[in-house]
């Protein structure tokens, strides 16, 4: 995620850009989380803005998508073993602001 020179957090911090990021990523730290909760939680999102942040999120390996075979089928978003080594960075990142 980060070159030889850059600092640890730059990667975390690359992935985390935009808007919508971080606030996904930090509801997904909670536990699994469907995309209608997602809507809810973060003020002033879109159907469309969440949609590209999850599948960008997904595509930087960070989230994980899985379909729930439940009636009604759902799909619900969780971190992956990677979104998971970088929770301690993201914890001293909030401590910061």
């Amino acid at each position: 995620m980060n070159s030889d020179n850059s600092c640890p957090a730059e990667g975390l911090l690359k992935a985390l850009s935009g808007k919508w990021k971080p606030q996904i990523f930090r509801i997904a730290l909670n536990g699994p989380v469907r995309f209608n909760m997602l809507l809810r939680l973060v003020p002033g999102s879109n159907k469309q803005s969440i949609s590209v942040a999850l599948k960008e999120l997904e595509e930087q390996g960070l989230l994980e998508k899985r379909v729930v075979k439940l009636k009604p089928l759902h799909i619900e978003y969780h971190l992956s073993a990677k979104g998971q080594t970088l929770i301690p960075v993201f914890r001293q990142l909030e401590k910061l602001v």
